[in-house]
């Protein structure tokens, strides 16, 4: 029970000051004039002062609140490493059983990885703790961590002391890999710079230090060992070879005693883009479709076209000079012999062997493909004669055999059972689904050469069934073979047209070897912490995935089919870092979040970080390996720390459970004591 005195004045204390002045007046005045009564006076007045006063004494009930300590444990992914959990959790034990002896409250909250790669917010959730309980209550707060926080400008205003309890060890090291730069776009086939850097911390074992083996893989190809020195940042010239994502990965092998290897490893995605698509349109007699490859061509600003077309062939007598023809000799030798190779793509539209061409050249041009080139043929009737690219040597290159007959009857263009699967013609007509030419979802057209297949794939067909484009891959490069010249229709709108752009541009980008049109590729696409696994295949089905996790698990995942020739499943990524995946002979490396999260950027527990707002609020940082410290109360004010203990400030808090006001005295009394004083006072003077 508490007691205490209260003043609950029937009048305004203005009003009280104001009497009182006017009795100290009368007062004066009574003495001056000699009354003897003035003494009585004098307390009958300050009676009824205090009767107007009204004193009372209050009685309070309270019942005493014990004091709560906030115990916040870092579970963040540094913590995770070495013997790091062992101690957290020996030490946490140990707390709650010391808070609870000294007759304390423990309130315990847990911090992991942030989202967005922001590290541990230990002081964000120390403030979220301090905000559910009531500060007087508050004796202090306890830090399980490493002590590598990434916010420690938030500190909460404490009205106790803050300790850290420093897990890890004094003879922790570890090697990490760094990435300084990477650009995140290429040009194919030029140099671009990366730029890398080793670096050691903490007590690196003798004979450890000054060079390390690095290890890089480009796209998951045969890795290369180099010997690099560590602490000078590294400059790496790179040449990306493809379009699309190409993937470099970097592993610093593990070393005797590291801490950890998982800042070991790191993976480079940058954008292969090419400068300009170089394009060679070689064509034979002009025909109304040849306007068309010219024009698709020379829309694209990226495309570079060199078009030699045969406008006077030599068997056409016309008695024209040939001075008059042309200004200059086109360099015939130049493009295909000797620049044959600075091409992309080469297509060869309606051509027939006329002499223009020597064997040789064409042969070189098959040498060209063999070595990584790529070549689309567009027939036309002249591909069925004797006059037909197929008697050169493009035959050992080509995918089909022309039968020399020429269909000539109007036919609905349709995909073939492979071609719902393969990238470059999947999705062309909608669902798939098979519709009767009133429906159908482009235009007809009207010739083919008919073709025997005799390698490649079949995704396209014609007229009675019979293949219309057929693709294969020749050594290096890639065949396409477009059993029509009749492609154009759709460009016009025959019937409706046809997705004629689309086929194309999917075309020349397989040719290009345009990673999303791969017909065999396994793909993993991150959004958040969720992994997308794709695998394209023309098979019916796709075997098991075998994913290895920052941590060193494999995870067996099985794919459905998502879409034609493709087959999906997503999995959640628990911990950020690289992750392997594994299908057959296809391999991905993948990155969830950064390959090296912000938690591996330091590993070694240190309380640097921690010391100012430690000091700032009185607090102290322990080493856990130097044994765990005791827990004593102090006063508030008092040193909060000493060897071997840390303290926890008495609180002394309460709640009022009953509360009671009795006045001091009764008015009947005050007025009772007043009037016998004025008596007394009258008396006194009235025997003068």
């Amino acid at each position: 029970m508490a007691n205490q005195i209260l003043f609950d004045p029937h009048l305004s204390w203005p009003v009280i000051y104001g009497l009182g002045a006017a009795v100290l007046v009368i007062l004066a005045l009574s003495i001056w004039r000699g009354l003897a009564g003035w003494p009585y006076r004098l307390l009958a007045a300050a009676v009824l002062l205090l009767a107007l006063i009204n004193p009372s004494l209050q009685s309070e009930e309270r019942e005493p609140l014990s004091d709560i300590v906030l115990l916040v444990v870092d579970e963040s992914a540094s913590q995770r490493i070495a013997n790091r959990p062992a101690q957290t959790a020996e030490a946490l034990a140990a707390l709650e059983a010391e808070v609870a002896a000294l007759g304390m409250e423990a309130r315990i909250a847990r911090v992991g990885d942030a989202e967005d790669n922001a590290g541990t917010l230990l002081m964000s959730e120390l403030q979220r703790l301090m905000a559910e309980e009531p500060r007087a209550r508050i004796a202090g707060a306890l830090l399980i961590t490493d002590g590598r926080l990434h916010d420690p400008e938030l500190v909460p205003d404490m009205p106790a002391p803050i300790h850290a309890l420093i897990t890890g060890r004094d003879t922790d090291w570890d090697r990490r890999l760094v990435v300084e730069t990477a650009p995140a776009f290429g040009i194919i086939g030029e140099e671009l710079m990366l730029t890398i850097r080793l670096e050691d911390q903490g007590a690196v074992p003798a004979g450890l230090e000054g060079r390390s083996q690095i290890v890089i893989a480009v796209d998951g190809g045969t890795p290369q060992t180099f010997t690099v020195p560590v602490g000078e940042s590294l400059e790496l010239p790179l040449t990306l070879e493809h379009a699309g994502q190409n993937v470099i990965q970097f592993t610093v092998p593990e070393a005797q005693g590291e801490l950890t290897t998982r800042n070991n490893a790191a993976v480079v995605q940058i954008n292969g883009i090419r400068d300009r698509l170089r394009v060679l349109l070689v064509s034979g007699e002009p025909h109304p479709g040849q306007r068309t490859w010219r024009n698709l061509l020379k829309s694209d600003p990226s495309v570079d076209l060199v078009h030699f077309t045969i406008l006077r062939p030599p068997d056409r007598q016309d008695g024209v000079p040939v001075s008059e023809l042309s200004l200059i000799a086109f360099p015939t030798r130049e493009l295909f012999m000797e620049r044959v190779d600075d091409f992309d793509l080469i297509i060869f539209d309606r051509y027939q062997r006329r002499g223009i061409l020597p064997m040789v050249y064409i042969d070189n041009i098959r040498r060209y493909v063999e070595d990584g080139g790529a070549l689309l043929v567009a027939a036309g009737p002249d591909f069925a004669g004797a006059s037909s690219l197929y008697r050169t040597p493009l035959a050992d290159i080509l995918p089909g055999r022309p039968t020399a007959r020429v269909i000539e009857q109007p036919y609905l263009p349709t995909i073939s059972e492979l071609g719902a699967r393969h990238p470059v013609t999947t999705g062309l007509e909608g669902d798939h689904t098979p519709l009767p030419e009133s429906e159908a979802p482009w235009g007809r057209w009207l010739r083919q050469i008919e073709l025997t297949e005799q390698g490649g794939q079949t995704v396209m067909e014609g007229a009675n069934g019979a293949p219309l484009l057929m693709l294969d891959r020749v050594g290096q490069g890639r065949v396409a073979l477009l059993a029509s010249d009749h492609a154009w229709l759709w460009d016009r709108g025959y019937e409706g047209g046809g997705p004629q752009l689309e086929l194309l541009r999917r075309l020349a980008h397989w040719m290009m070897g345009e990673p999303d049109l791969e017909e065999e590729a396994l793909v993993a696409d991150v959004d958040g912490q969720t992994i997308t696994i794709t695998r394209r295949t023309l098979a019916d089905e796709a075997g098991r995935v075998i994913v290895t996790t920052p941590d060193g698990q494999q995870l067996e995942v099985m794919l459905e089919e998502s879409a034609p020739g493709a087959f999906s499943a997503e999995i959640e990524g628990e911990e950020q870092g690289l992750y392997r995946l594994v299908e057959g002979d296809m391999e991905r490396v993948i990155a969830l979040g950064p390959a090296a999260p912000r938690e591996f950027e330091v590993t070694i527990a240190g309380a640097e970080r921690l010391e100012p707002l430690l000091t700032a609020t009185g607090g102290r940082a322990v080493r856990l390996e130097e044994g765990l410290p005791d827990l004593r109360r102090v006063s508030e004010g008092r040193i909060a720390h000493g060897r071997g203990w840390l303290g926890l400030t008495t609180r002394e808090a309460y709640v009022t459970t009953d509360l009671t006001v009795t006045p001091f005295i009764r008015t009947w009394i005050f007025l009772l004591l007043a009037g016998g004083l004025m008596l007394a006072g009258w008396l006194r003077e009235g025997r003068q």
